[in-house]
Protein backbone atom coordinates (compact mmCIF):
# COMPACT_ATOMS: atom_id res chain seq x y z
CA UNK A 1 0.00 0.00 0.00
CA UNK A 2 2.80 2.42 0.96
CA UNK A 3 4.63 1.76 -2.32
CA UNK A 4 1.41 2.29 -4.28
CA UNK A 5 0.84 5.69 -2.67
CA UNK A 6 4.46 6.80 -3.17
CA UNK A 7 4.37 5.72 -6.81
CA UNK A 8 1.08 7.56 -7.36
CA UNK A 9 2.42 10.80 -5.84
CA UNK A 10 5.45 10.87 -8.16
CA UNK A 11 3.69 9.56 -11.28
CA UNK A 12 0.90 12.14 -10.98
CA UNK A 13 3.44 14.97 -11.05
CA UNK A 14 5.10 13.49 -14.13
CA UNK A 15 1.70 13.27 -15.84
CA UNK A 16 0.97 16.94 -15.08
CA UNK A 17 4.35 18.00 -16.53
CA UNK A 18 3.44 16.36 -19.85
CA UNK A 19 0.04 18.02 -20.12
CA UNK A 20 -0.61 20.87 -22.54
CA UNK A 21 -2.74 23.15 -20.36
CA UNK A 22 -4.52 26.25 -21.63
CA UNK A 23 -4.16 29.39 -19.54
CA UNK A 24 -7.33 30.54 -17.79
CA UNK A 25 -8.01 34.19 -17.01
CA UNK A 26 -9.74 33.38 -13.72
CA UNK A 27 -8.07 35.11 -10.80
CA UNK A 28 -7.37 33.04 -7.72
CA UNK A 29 -5.48 34.16 -4.62
CA UNK A 30 -4.61 31.22 -2.34
CA UNK A 31 -4.92 31.64 1.42
CA UNK A 32 -4.35 29.36 4.41
CA UNK A 33 -7.28 31.00 6.17
CA UNK A 34 -9.87 29.40 3.89
CA UNK A 35 -10.28 26.21 1.87
CA UNK A 36 -10.66 27.03 -1.85
CA UNK A 37 -13.49 24.97 -3.36
CA UNK A 38 -13.59 24.90 -7.17
CA UNK A 39 -17.13 24.34 -8.46
CA UNK A 40 -18.98 24.70 -11.77
CA UNK A 41 -20.73 22.75 -14.52
CA UNK A 42 -19.27 19.41 -15.52
CA UNK A 43 -16.65 19.44 -18.30
CA UNK A 44 -15.90 23.16 -17.73
CA UNK A 45 -12.27 22.42 -16.87
CA UNK A 46 -12.17 22.46 -13.05
CA UNK A 47 -9.33 19.91 -12.80
CA UNK A 48 -7.40 21.58 -15.61
CA UNK A 49 -7.77 24.86 -13.76
CA UNK A 50 -5.74 23.31 -10.94
CA UNK A 51 -3.15 22.07 -13.45
CA UNK A 52 -2.96 25.61 -14.83
CA UNK A 53 -2.36 27.03 -11.35
CA UNK A 54 0.47 24.54 -10.77
CA UNK A 55 2.14 25.34 -14.09
CA UNK A 56 1.58 29.09 -13.97
CA UNK A 57 3.14 29.35 -10.51
CA UNK A 58 5.92 26.92 -11.48
CA UNK A 59 5.39 24.83 -8.38
CA UNK A 60 8.23 22.42 -7.68
CA UNK A 61 7.66 18.72 -6.99
CA UNK A 62 8.38 19.17 -3.28
CA UNK A 63 5.86 22.02 -2.95
CA UNK A 64 2.58 20.33 -3.84
CA UNK A 65 0.57 17.15 -3.47
CA UNK A 66 -2.05 16.35 -6.13
CA UNK A 67 -4.54 13.55 -5.53
CA UNK A 68 -7.49 12.48 -7.65
CA UNK A 69 -9.55 10.31 -5.31
CA UNK A 70 -11.27 8.68 -8.26
CA UNK A 71 -7.92 7.11 -9.18
CA UNK A 72 -6.72 5.84 -5.80
CA UNK A 73 -8.36 4.87 -2.52
CA UNK A 74 -6.40 5.78 0.62
CA UNK A 75 -6.59 8.09 3.61
CA UNK A 76 -5.37 11.65 3.15
CA UNK A 77 -3.01 11.34 6.13
CA UNK A 78 -1.21 8.44 4.45
CA UNK A 79 -0.52 10.58 1.39
CA UNK A 80 0.96 13.37 3.50
CA UNK A 81 3.15 10.88 5.39
CA UNK A 82 4.46 9.34 2.15
CA UNK A 83 5.08 12.84 0.76
CA UNK A 84 7.28 13.63 3.78
CA UNK A 85 9.23 10.42 3.25
CA UNK A 86 9.86 11.24 -0.43
CA UNK A 87 10.68 14.94 -0.14
CA UNK A 88 11.71 15.36 3.50
CA UNK A 89 9.10 18.01 4.26
CA UNK A 90 5.36 18.83 4.17
CA UNK A 91 3.78 20.06 0.93
CA UNK A 92 2.74 23.73 0.83
CA UNK A 93 -0.21 23.08 -1.48
CA UNK A 94 -2.82 20.30 -1.37
CA UNK A 95 -4.82 19.81 -4.61
CA UNK A 96 -7.60 17.32 -3.88
CA UNK A 97 -9.66 16.31 -6.90
CA UNK A 98 -12.92 14.29 -6.85
CA UNK A 99 -12.94 14.79 -3.09
CA UNK A 100 -16.40 13.22 -2.70
CA UNK A 101 -14.73 9.80 -3.13
CA UNK A 102 -12.70 10.23 0.07
CA UNK A 103 -14.52 8.60 3.00
CA UNK A 104 -15.69 11.19 5.54
CA UNK A 105 -14.03 13.87 3.44
CA UNK A 106 -15.58 16.77 5.38
CA UNK A 107 -13.98 15.68 8.67
CA UNK A 108 -10.65 14.84 7.02
CA UNK A 109 -10.42 18.20 5.25
CA UNK A 110 -11.49 20.15 8.31
CA UNK A 111 -8.87 18.37 10.46
CA UNK A 112 -6.11 19.18 7.94
CA UNK A 113 -7.31 22.76 7.47
CA UNK A 114 -7.35 23.53 11.21
CA UNK A 115 -3.55 23.18 11.29
CA UNK A 116 -3.29 26.19 8.91
CA UNK A 117 -0.21 24.53 7.41
CA UNK A 118 -1.44 24.07 3.84
CA UNK A 119 -3.08 25.91 0.97
CA UNK A 120 -6.02 23.57 0.36
CA UNK A 121 -7.84 23.32 -3.00
CA UNK A 122 -10.87 21.05 -3.54
CA UNK A 123 -12.81 19.97 -6.60
CA UNK A 124 -15.54 17.40 -6.92
CA UNK A 125 -18.24 15.94 -9.11
CA UNK A 126 -20.81 18.54 -10.14
CA UNK A 127 -23.54 16.12 -9.04
CA UNK A 128 -22.17 15.72 -5.50
CA UNK A 129 -20.24 18.87 -4.74
CA UNK A 130 -22.57 21.87 -4.71
CA UNK A 131 -21.35 25.27 -3.50
CA UNK A 132 -24.24 25.78 -1.05
CA UNK A 133 -23.56 22.40 0.56
CA UNK A 134 -19.82 23.00 0.83
CA UNK A 135 -20.47 26.10 2.95
CA UNK A 136 -22.47 23.98 5.39
CA UNK A 137 -20.21 20.94 5.40
CA UNK A 138 -17.04 22.95 5.92
CA UNK A 139 -18.65 25.20 8.56
CA UNK A 140 -18.07 28.41 6.69
CA UNK A 141 -14.34 27.78 6.28
CA UNK A 142 -14.51 27.59 2.48
CA UNK A 143 -14.37 30.16 -0.32
CA UNK A 144 -16.12 29.02 -3.47
CA UNK A 145 -14.56 29.68 -6.87
CA UNK A 146 -16.65 29.07 -9.96
CA UNK A 147 -15.14 27.72 -13.15
CA UNK A 148 -17.32 28.00 -16.25
CA UNK A 149 -16.58 27.18 -19.90
CA UNK A 150 -14.04 29.47 -21.61
CA UNK A 151 -14.81 33.18 -21.77
CA UNK A 152 -14.52 34.83 -25.18
CA UNK A 153 -11.18 36.39 -24.18
CA UNK A 154 -9.95 32.88 -23.35
CA UNK A 155 -11.20 31.67 -26.75
CA UNK A 156 -9.13 34.41 -28.42
CA UNK A 157 -6.15 33.38 -26.30
CA UNK A 158 -6.53 29.73 -27.41
CA UNK A 159 -6.53 30.93 -31.02
CA UNK A 160 -3.50 33.20 -30.42
CA UNK A 161 -5.44 36.30 -31.37
CA UNK A 162 -4.48 39.30 -29.23
CA UNK A 163 -4.34 42.22 -31.67
CA UNK A 164 -7.40 43.87 -33.17
CA UNK A 165 -6.09 46.59 -35.43
CA UNK A 166 -6.43 45.27 -38.99
CA UNK A 167 -9.61 44.33 -40.82
CA UNK A 168 -8.27 40.77 -41.05
CA UNK A 169 -7.85 40.51 -37.25
CA UNK A 170 -11.30 41.97 -36.65
CA UNK A 171 -12.74 39.56 -39.24
CA UNK A 172 -11.12 36.58 -37.50
CA UNK A 173 -12.45 37.79 -34.15
CA UNK A 174 -16.00 38.05 -35.45
CA UNK A 175 -15.73 34.67 -37.14
CA UNK A 176 -14.65 33.07 -33.85
CA UNK A 177 -17.51 34.84 -32.11
CA UNK A 178 -20.04 33.39 -34.58
CA UNK A 179 -18.64 29.95 -33.84
CA UNK A 180 -19.01 30.52 -30.08
CA UNK A 181 -22.57 31.78 -30.47
CA UNK A 182 -23.44 28.53 -32.20
CA UNK A 183 -21.25 25.83 -30.60
CA UNK A 184 -20.46 27.43 -27.24
CA UNK A 185 -17.21 27.61 -25.29
CA UNK A 186 -16.72 24.31 -23.48
CA UNK A 187 -12.97 23.52 -23.56
CA UNK A 188 -13.44 20.20 -25.39
CA UNK A 189 -15.31 22.03 -28.17
CA UNK A 190 -13.01 25.07 -28.33
CA UNK A 191 -9.92 22.86 -28.45
CA UNK A 192 -11.60 20.66 -31.08
CA UNK A 193 -11.22 17.49 -29.03
CA UNK A 194 -14.70 16.20 -29.85
CA UNK A 195 -17.54 16.78 -32.31
CA UNK A 196 -20.01 19.28 -30.85
CA UNK A 197 -23.23 17.33 -31.58
CA UNK A 198 -21.81 14.18 -29.94
CA UNK A 199 -20.52 16.16 -26.93
CA UNK A 200 -23.87 17.79 -26.17
CA UNK A 201 -25.88 14.62 -26.74
CA UNK A 202 -23.76 12.88 -24.11
CA UNK A 203 -23.87 15.99 -21.90
CA UNK A 204 -27.67 15.91 -21.70
CA UNK A 205 -27.54 12.22 -20.75
CA UNK A 206 -25.02 12.99 -17.99
CA UNK A 207 -27.24 15.78 -16.64
CA UNK A 208 -30.27 13.48 -16.58
CA UNK A 209 -28.69 10.32 -15.20
CA UNK A 210 -25.66 11.40 -13.17
CA UNK A 211 -26.50 14.91 -11.99
CA UNK A 212 -30.21 14.61 -11.29
CA UNK A 213 -31.51 11.01 -11.20
CA UNK A 214 -28.46 9.68 -9.34
CA UNK A 215 -28.08 12.64 -6.99
CA UNK A 216 -31.67 13.62 -6.25
CA UNK A 217 -33.36 10.27 -6.77
CA UNK A 218 -35.69 11.68 -9.44
CA UNK A 219 -37.71 8.74 -10.76
CA UNK A 220 -39.82 10.26 -13.53
CA UNK A 221 -37.19 10.17 -16.28
CA UNK A 222 -39.64 10.93 -19.11
CA UNK A 223 -40.95 14.06 -17.37
CA UNK A 224 -37.42 15.14 -16.45
CA UNK A 225 -36.18 14.85 -20.03
CA UNK A 226 -39.27 16.70 -21.26
CA UNK A 227 -38.65 19.53 -18.78
CA UNK A 228 -34.93 19.85 -19.58
CA UNK A 229 -35.51 20.06 -23.32
CA UNK A 230 -38.32 22.60 -22.87
CA UNK A 231 -36.22 24.73 -20.52
CA UNK A 232 -33.30 24.71 -22.98
CA UNK A 233 -35.64 25.64 -25.86
CA UNK A 234 -36.80 28.65 -23.80
CA UNK A 235 -33.26 30.05 -23.71
CA UNK A 236 -33.49 33.87 -23.30
CA UNK A 237 -37.27 33.66 -22.79
CA UNK A 238 -39.56 33.55 -19.76
CA UNK A 239 -40.30 30.11 -18.37
CA UNK A 240 -43.73 29.26 -16.99
CA UNK A 241 -44.11 26.05 -14.99
CA UNK A 242 -47.87 26.21 -15.66
CA UNK A 243 -47.32 26.20 -19.43
CA UNK A 244 -44.84 23.32 -19.27
CA UNK A 245 -47.23 21.41 -16.98
CA UNK A 246 -50.10 21.89 -19.48
CA UNK A 247 -47.85 20.87 -22.38
CA UNK A 248 -46.82 17.71 -20.53
CA UNK A 249 -50.45 16.96 -19.69
CA UNK A 250 -51.47 17.29 -23.37
CA UNK A 251 -48.82 14.67 -24.20
CA UNK A 252 -50.03 12.32 -21.44
CA UNK A 253 -46.84 12.82 -19.45
CA UNK A 254 -47.79 12.46 -15.80
CA UNK A 255 -46.00 14.93 -13.55
CA UNK A 256 -47.01 17.35 -10.81
CA UNK A 257 -46.26 21.07 -10.79
CA UNK A 258 -44.24 20.63 -7.60
CA UNK A 259 -42.02 18.08 -9.34
CA UNK A 260 -41.47 20.51 -12.23
CA UNK A 261 -40.45 23.20 -9.72
CA UNK A 262 -38.02 20.67 -8.24
CA UNK A 263 -36.56 19.99 -11.70
CA UNK A 264 -36.03 23.73 -12.17
CA UNK A 265 -34.14 23.92 -8.89
CA UNK A 266 -32.03 20.84 -9.72
CA UNK A 267 -30.92 22.29 -13.08
CA UNK A 268 -29.83 25.53 -11.44
CA UNK A 269 -28.05 23.65 -8.64
CA UNK A 270 -25.85 21.79 -11.14
CA UNK A 271 -25.13 24.98 -13.15
CA UNK A 272 -26.84 23.92 -16.37
CA UNK A 273 -29.66 26.47 -16.68
CA UNK A 274 -30.01 29.71 -14.74
CA UNK A 275 -33.36 31.32 -14.04
CA UNK A 276 -33.15 35.11 -13.97
CA UNK A 277 -35.86 36.96 -12.08
CA UNK A 278 -37.46 40.31 -12.86
CA UNK A 279 -36.03 43.23 -10.92
CA UNK A 280 -38.26 45.06 -8.50
CA UNK A 281 -37.60 47.05 -5.35
CA UNK A 282 -40.18 44.74 -3.78
CA UNK A 283 -38.51 41.42 -2.85
CA UNK A 284 -41.91 39.71 -2.95
CA UNK A 285 -42.58 40.86 -6.53
CA UNK A 286 -39.13 39.72 -7.62
CA UNK A 287 -39.63 36.28 -6.08
CA UNK A 288 -43.08 35.87 -7.66
CA UNK A 289 -41.94 36.95 -11.14
CA UNK A 290 -41.68 34.55 -14.06
CA UNK A 291 -37.96 33.89 -14.62
CA UNK A 292 -36.09 34.00 -17.91
CA UNK A 293 -34.11 30.84 -18.66
CA UNK A 294 -30.47 31.02 -19.76
CA UNK A 295 -28.32 28.01 -20.64
CA UNK A 296 -24.78 27.89 -19.26
CA UNK A 297 -23.44 27.42 -22.80
CA UNK A 298 -24.95 28.13 -26.22
CA UNK A 299 -24.04 24.69 -27.56
CA UNK A 300 -26.73 23.22 -25.30
CA UNK A 301 -29.34 25.36 -27.06
CA UNK A 302 -28.04 24.77 -30.59
CA UNK A 303 -27.67 21.00 -30.35
CA UNK A 304 -30.88 20.40 -28.41
CA UNK A 305 -33.20 22.56 -30.53
CA UNK A 306 -31.13 22.47 -33.75
CA UNK A 307 -31.89 26.16 -34.20
CA UNK A 308 -29.38 28.89 -34.97
CA UNK A 309 -31.13 32.12 -33.97
CA UNK A 310 -28.52 34.83 -33.57
CA UNK A 311 -30.70 37.21 -31.55
CA UNK A 312 -31.38 34.56 -28.91
CA UNK A 313 -27.80 33.31 -28.97
CA UNK A 314 -26.38 36.82 -28.61
CA UNK A 315 -28.54 37.54 -25.56
CA UNK A 316 -27.67 34.27 -23.83
CA UNK A 317 -23.98 34.77 -24.68
CA UNK A 318 -24.04 38.20 -22.99
CA UNK A 319 -25.61 36.57 -19.92
CA UNK A 320 -22.93 33.86 -19.88
CA UNK A 321 -20.13 36.42 -20.12
CA UNK A 322 -21.62 38.43 -17.26
CA UNK A 323 -21.76 35.21 -15.25
CA UNK A 324 -18.10 34.45 -16.02
CA UNK A 325 -17.07 37.97 -15.03
CA UNK A 326 -18.54 37.52 -11.55
CA UNK A 327 -22.16 38.63 -11.71
CA UNK A 328 -24.57 36.43 -9.75
CA UNK A 329 -28.12 35.83 -11.02
CA UNK A 330 -30.80 37.39 -8.82
CA UNK A 331 -28.20 39.09 -6.64
CA UNK A 332 -26.69 41.75 -8.89
CA UNK A 333 -28.12 40.84 -12.30
CA UNK A 334 -31.82 40.72 -13.26
CA UNK A 335 -34.08 41.48 -16.20
CA UNK A 336 -36.70 44.25 -16.06
CA UNK A 337 -40.25 44.48 -17.33
CA UNK A 338 -43.21 46.80 -16.85
CA UNK A 339 -45.25 46.48 -20.03
CA UNK A 340 -41.88 46.49 -21.82
CA UNK A 341 -38.65 44.57 -21.31
CA UNK A 342 -34.98 45.36 -20.69
CA UNK A 343 -32.69 42.35 -21.06
CA UNK A 344 -30.32 43.01 -18.17
CA UNK A 345 -30.29 45.16 -15.05
CA UNK A 346 -26.86 45.29 -13.38
CA UNK A 347 -26.74 46.35 -9.75
CA UNK A 348 -23.99 47.64 -7.51
CA UNK A 349 -24.99 47.64 -3.87
CA UNK A 350 -28.45 49.20 -3.62
CA UNK A 351 -28.16 51.08 -6.91
CA UNK A 352 -28.88 50.08 -10.49
CA UNK A 353 -25.54 50.51 -12.24
CA UNK A 354 -26.32 49.75 -15.90
CA UNK A 355 -29.19 48.76 -18.21
CA UNK A 356 -28.43 46.56 -21.22
CA UNK A 357 -30.42 45.64 -24.31
CA UNK A 358 -29.09 43.04 -26.75
CA UNK A 359 -30.15 43.03 -30.39
CA UNK A 360 -28.94 41.41 -33.59
CA UNK A 361 -28.59 44.61 -35.61
CA UNK A 362 -25.96 45.93 -38.00
CA UNK A 363 -27.48 49.38 -38.56
CA UNK A 364 -29.60 51.91 -36.67
CA UNK A 365 -32.73 51.22 -38.70
CA UNK A 366 -32.53 47.51 -37.75
CA UNK A 367 -32.96 48.30 -34.05
CA UNK A 368 -36.61 48.13 -33.07
CA UNK A 369 -38.02 51.31 -31.51
CA UNK A 370 -39.63 49.34 -28.68
CA UNK A 371 -36.17 48.27 -27.46
CA UNK A 372 -34.95 51.87 -27.29
CA UNK A 373 -38.20 53.07 -25.71
CA UNK A 374 -37.95 50.30 -23.10
CA UNK A 375 -34.42 51.39 -22.20
CA UNK A 376 -35.52 55.05 -21.85
CA UNK A 377 -38.54 54.17 -19.69
CA UNK A 378 -36.49 51.85 -17.47
CA UNK A 379 -33.87 54.57 -17.11
CA UNK A 380 -36.47 56.91 -15.68
CA UNK A 381 -38.07 54.33 -13.38
CA UNK A 382 -34.79 52.91 -12.05
CA UNK A 383 -32.84 56.20 -11.97
CA UNK A 384 -30.03 54.82 -14.13
CA UNK A 385 -28.04 56.88 -16.63
CA UNK A 386 -25.71 54.18 -18.01
CA UNK A 387 -27.65 52.81 -20.99
CA UNK A 388 -26.12 50.29 -23.40
CA UNK A 389 -27.39 48.53 -26.51
CA UNK A 390 -25.18 45.61 -27.58
CA UNK A 391 -25.51 45.12 -31.34
CA UNK A 392 -23.93 42.89 -33.94
CA UNK A 393 -22.21 45.62 -35.94
CA UNK A 394 -23.63 49.06 -35.12
CA UNK A 395 -21.59 51.52 -33.07
CA UNK A 396 -22.64 55.00 -32.00
CA UNK A 397 -23.49 57.23 -29.07
CA UNK A 398 -26.77 59.07 -29.33
CA UNK A 399 -29.07 61.21 -27.23
CA UNK A 400 -32.64 59.94 -27.42
CA UNK A 401 -35.46 61.61 -25.46
CA UNK A 402 -32.84 63.32 -23.34
CA UNK A 403 -31.03 60.06 -22.53
CA UNK A 404 -27.51 59.24 -23.70
CA UNK A 405 -27.40 55.72 -25.14
CA UNK A 406 -24.28 53.87 -26.21
CA UNK A 407 -24.48 51.34 -29.08
CA UNK A 408 -21.61 48.86 -29.13
CA UNK A 409 -20.92 45.73 -31.25
CA UNK A 410 -20.83 42.52 -29.24
CA UNK A 411 -17.20 41.71 -30.09
CA UNK A 412 -16.05 45.13 -28.83
CA UNK A 413 -18.06 44.81 -25.61
CA UNK A 414 -16.46 41.41 -25.00
CA UNK A 415 -12.96 42.85 -25.46
CA UNK A 416 -13.50 46.02 -23.46
CA UNK A 417 -14.55 44.08 -20.38
CA UNK A 418 -17.85 43.72 -18.62
CA UNK A 419 -19.25 46.03 -16.01
CA UNK A 420 -18.23 44.12 -12.89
Amino acid sequence: MEDRISTYIVDRKNDIKLLDVQQRLIKMVPTKDFILSIVGPRRAGKTYFLYHFIKKNELKDDEYLFINFEEIDAELGNFITRFQEIYGKFPKYLFLDEIQNLKNWEKEIYRIFEKKRFYVFLTGSSSKFLSKEIATQLRGRSITMKVFPFSFKEILQVNRLNKFYSSEEIGRTRNLLKGCLKEGCFPDIALKKVEASKFFSEYIDLIIYRDIIERYGAKNRIALEFFIKNAIALNSKTLSINKIYNAAKSMQIKVSKNTLYDFQKFLEDVNVIFFLKKYSRSVRKTELSLPKAYVVDNGLYTFTTYKHELGIQMESFVFQELLKSGFEPNKNIYYFGNGFEVDFVLKEGFDVKQLIQVTYASAKDEIEKREINALVKASELLKCKDLLVITWDYEAEEKIKGKKIKFLPLWKWLLEGKSN
